[in-house]
């Protein structure tokens, strides 16, 4: 038997909008290997998925954009992170520091290969063979962003330019100030990711529903969109963080009927940020 796909590209074989989306968080699928070294139930590990993100995008393919969607566990491999954010102290064989990037997710245990949640401690028993974690770099992490690349090429040979939406869905925010909890997060990396002027258009699309949204925090953009977007190339990226309460049940499981209205929400992001995207699109310092 075919092992699954890590992903699969979405959408029109040629590209018909200049928008791309990637979800990344939202993969079901659980290797056997991986769920062999679980020391918590399945349940556990699906805390970190962006549950049903990957539905998010369905209005916004049918208005013609192309989506790169993980079907991959996060558990296994996270793809929005470095390959290089790697815990030394969860591969069995030595890794060497000149090749590791020690950075505040790895700490926190949330790196390429997530360790620990806080609600349960340790995920794993034992450590990760240094094969199978290379073998997940190499059949998940790489084509995926590779797959990412080519098609920005190739919606900008036809466009000009491209957009890159990276789509995730977060916990509620606790409220900090008047005016009821921040319910959407836009991030693009403190302006290195993406013309101000698009992530400007995408907030006042949302807010335009009723809906407050912040930028940059607490979610700024990760690995994607710090890798793909180079505005000066006239290639955009922003990552958009939906509360999960917005289209889940209580338990922050199960769809609800509002999730329709989520997605065509997107699909108005997307087609806004689209229409304002032009050869001479002004750009972000990187």
């Amino acid at each position: 038997m075919a092992p699954d796909p890590a992903f699969t590209l979405l959408g029109p074989e040629t590209p018909q909008s200049p928008v791309l989306l990637a979800v990344p968080h939202a993969g079901r699928i659980y290797p056997d290997d991986v769920l062999a070294r679980a020391r918590v139930p399945m349940a556990r590990l699906r805390a970190l998925e962006d549950r049903h993100a990957d539905r998010l995008i369905a209005q916004a393919l049918g208005e013609g954009a192309t989506a790169i969607v993980a079907h991959i566990a996060r558990a296994a491999i996270d793809l929005n992170r470095d390959p290089r954010e790697i815990d030394p102290a969860m591969i069995e064989e030595d890794c060497r520091p000149a090749a590791l990037l020690p950075s505040a997710k790895v700490r926190a245990g949330l790196g390429l290969f997530p360790r620990r949640l806080p609600s349960c401690g340790e995920l794993w028993h034992g450590r990760m063979p240094r094969a199978d974690a290379m073998r997940l770099i190499a059949e998940a992490h790489e084509p995926y962003h590779r797959a990412i690349a080519e098609r920005i090429e190739a919606t900008r040979a036809i466009f000009g330019g491209a957009v890159l939406i990276d789509c995730h869905s977060m916990p509620p925010l606790p409220v900090r100030q008047p005016g009821g909890p921040v319910r959407i997060v836009v991030g693009d990396r403190f302006g290195t990711a993406s013309s101000a002027a698009l992530v400007d258009l995408a907030m006042a699309v949302i807010e335009g529903v009723g809906l407050r949204v912040a930028r940059n925090h607490p979610y700024a953009g990760g690995y994607t969109v710090d890798r793909h977007g180079r505005p000066r190339r006239n290639v955009h990226a922003i990552q958009i963080e939906y509360d999960r309460s917005l289209y889940l049940d209580a338990a922050l499981d199960a769809p609800t009927a509002n999730l329709e209205e989520c997605s065509r929400l997107l699909a108005m992001v997307a087609a806004e940020l689209g229409a304002m995207l032009s050869p001479d699109m002004p750009i972000a310092a990187e």
